[in-house]
Parts: structure tokens; sequence; C-alpha cells
């Protein structure tokens, strides 16, 4: 999908979220907000910059082929922003931060604990000059507990979380998911927690400090796993592939590659016997029923495996989905962009880009599909202080010279 859309449609327009966050989490939650029509200031630092502009390759390449500042990884989570550079390290900064919260709703950051108090940005430095502001703050551990003073990275959240030990093969190392799970739930937790703090203040004109944890957030994407341990007190296990409370629920063998079969039903099972030729297995009470079907996986398992490995892929895809029984395939990530359905649905998007030699760069699209108040994309992830000027000027009426001068000082970049 091509799109050239700059009119703002979304339901959150008039929204103004100041954004000192960086990484994953907090510009997945600044990245949402921006899709569904609230105005981003992403501030950055002055020269340098979110750190993740330079975490590739691969890079955005200029017209010369050399590569930029904009890395894929920036890319992904920083749509629909505008950057300012200001260092808050100095007063002039930490000033000019507090003159555009007069004109915001939402701040969000992700410092250490403790990281803001020194220059006045704390949520109780603030709270009584900006009594409706919706303050957020995430970090890997949250603002209290022995942990609290740690830095944290997803990928200590998912070892600390549990998830780790039941990824993988059962005989295999503990396995993290191949990107950052825990920083973008944690993305997601905060923008629900910050529309509910929203919907407070409008009704009562009263802000409210948000307190994310990475690692809190990968115990609750636990789920039935941490609810099967918490109801029988029984260590979870890897199960690779494998379902821990559904059979069968997995990746098969067959002669010219792999799918995913996911039986989530006793007649769903029957129907898959009656297609693979296995009906004896459906009135087998070892197999008749689910739970008796975890109870003698291996052996059930083994079973079907001889068979799926007896025809192409394509057999038992296209027979089983007919019969209403889900199955897929396991696509490359090249192959799930190529899907039809992914196509249709718009999840890969083309927006115009000054920092790209082709001028334009291709961008995954926003899950969300509204009917009266859609997705828009206004705005290409920014260059580093794109922004600056446009934003001084419109919320703080700031003219050129006084700019040039906060600028010839290092303020702003």
């Amino acid at each position: 999908m091509t799109t050239t859309t700059i009119t703002n449609t979304g339901p959150l327009k008039g929204l103004r979220v100041l954004d000192l966050t960086r990484i994953m989490a907090g510009p997945v939650c600044t990245q949402l907000f921006g899709d569904l029509g609230a105005d981003i200031i992403k501030i950055e630092r002055a020269g340098a910059g979110d750190d993740t502009r330079k975490w590739g390759p691969p890079y955005v390449k200029d017209k010369a082929n050399n590569d930029t500042a904009q890395s894929a990884y920036y890319l992904s989570a920083n749509r629909n922003k505008r950057s300012l550079a200001i260092d808050i390290a100095k007063p002039s900064g930490t000033a000019l931060i507090r003159q555009l919260l007069k004109h915001c709703d939402v701040l969000i950051e992700n410092f250490k604990v403790g990281g803001l108090d020194k220059y006045d940005l704390s949520y109780d430095s603030l709270k009584a000059e900006f009594p409706g502001l919706v303050y957020c703050s995430i970090t890997g551990f949250g603002q209290t507990g022995p942990y609290a003073a740690q830095a944290g990275y997803d990928y200590l959240a998912q070892g600390m979380g549990g998830s780790m030990a039941v990824t993988g093969e059962p005989d295999g190392q503990p396995m993290k998911v191949g990107y950052a799970i825990s920083d973008i739930m944690c993305g997601m937790y905060a923008s629900t927690a910050i529309l509910a703090a929203i919907r407070h203040r409008d009704a009562t004109g009263e802000g409210q400090n948000i307190d994310l944890a990475l690692l809190d957030t990968q115990i609750s994407c636990l789920a039935n796993v941490g609810l099967n341990y918490l109801l029988s007190d029984q260590e979870a296990v890897r199960h690779g592939n494998q379902h821990p409370n559904i059979v069968p629920y997995q990746v098969f063998s067959t002669r010219d590659g792999y799918f995913i079969l996911a039986v989530g039903n006793d007649a769903q099972f029957r129907k898959f016997c009656n297609f693979a030729g296995l009906d004896a297995l459906a009135d087998d009470p070892r197999f008749a029923t689910n739970d008796k079907r975890v109870a003698n996986r291996d052996t059930l398992i083994a079973l079907i495996e001889q068979v799926t490995r007896q025809k192409p892929r394509s057999h038992w895809l296209d027979g089983l989905s007919a019969l209403g029984v889900p199955t897929g395939p396991v696509n490359t990530v090249s192959e799930a962009f190529a899907d039809p359905q992914v196509q249709h649905r718009d999840m890969r998007i083309t927006m115009a880009y000054d920092g790209a030699a082709s001028g334009s760069v291709d961008l995954i699209g926003n899950p969300i599909k509204m009917s009266q108040t859609p997705i828009s994309y206004r705005h290409a992830p920014p260059l580093l202080g794109e922004h600056t000027d446009q934003v001084l000027e419109e919320l703080l009426n700031m003219g050129q010279d006084e700019r040039s001068k906060l600028r010839h000082q290092g303020v702003i970049g």
C-alpha cells in the first residue's frame, strides 16, 4: 500500500503527547497514539537522538548510497511523530520542556528510576504546576521494589519473567522470542493505561502517575501458562512447538516442508482423522477427548506424523482448510509480507521520506481498522530535530532570533 494520507482522521486528534522515550517500549506506545491521531512531540538529545537510530544495519540509504542515521529498528516505532532536538541537561532545555508541557496532555518517559529528578521533570516535580497531566513512566522493574534502581531490558524481562523457560525445544536451551515481545507488550499496556487515565482526567480534571515495568508485563503475558502453575503447583516445562493444554496443536512435517495443525476441539479432531485416514483414532479411548490426548500426547503425535510425512504440505493446507480444521503454513518473514491476506489488509505501507534516496520508505502498517475514525499516516519517522523550529514556533510562538540563540548555546539542535 502506498500512502499519501495527510489528513488526520484518528480518534485521538487534539491530544498532544510529550515523548521522552527511546528504544522500543515507549516508542511503540507513542507511535500507536500518533497513528490514532495524537500529536507526538518526540524529544531527542541534540547531536545523538534516539539510540536506535544507530541500531543497524540495515539503514536507509542516501542519494550517494551511504548509510544514514535512520536504522530499520528506529523506523519500526517512530512514525507519526515530530522530532525536537533539546538538551534537557541544560537549564534552558529543561525550561523549554516545561513550556511545552503547558500545551500537552501526556508525558511518557523511560529514564531509569529517578533519572528525571535532577532536571525537575519527575512527576512529583510537575504535578502541582500541571495537575491534569497524565505522566507515564516505563522502566525495567518499576518505581518500587528491590530491583527498581537496576536497568532493565527486554531480554532480561523475558528471562526473569518465565517466558524463556517455556520457549524452545524440551531438550534445548531456554529460548527468547525472536523480537522484543516484553518491550512491545509493555508499550501496549502503557497505551491502554494512558487512555484510561485520560478518561479519568476528562471526567475529574485530575491527572495521575502511571508506573509500568517490563518484568510486570512479561509476568502478565504468561497467561494460561502462569495459571497452570498457580493452579497445579507444577513447574511449567518447554513443549517446543506443542501446546501445553491442547493436542494436536503444533507443527507437523510433510513431504516437502512443515505446516501448523491447530485442533481446538473434539469435533475438529474427528474431521482431521477422517481426512487423514485415521478414523480409528477419533474413537480410540486414549484420544477421544482433549484431556486424554494431552495425557497420551507422545503416542498420538507419533501416529499422526507417520501420516503427515507421506503427503506434500499443500495437501494438508488445502484439504483441512476446506473442512474448517485450523491449519496454516510456517512462513518466512518475506513469505508473510507476500501473503495475499496480509497484502489485502495493508500491513505493508509506503510513505514519502526525504531521508531516503528513493524518496520513500516501506513501513509496517497499523493493524487497527476503524470504520469512522481510521488510522492516518501523516508523518514518516522524523529526522533528528526535523521539527524543532516548527514546533517551537507553533506552540511557544518562539521567533527565529530566539531559536538561533538557543541553537548557538547548544540547547536545541
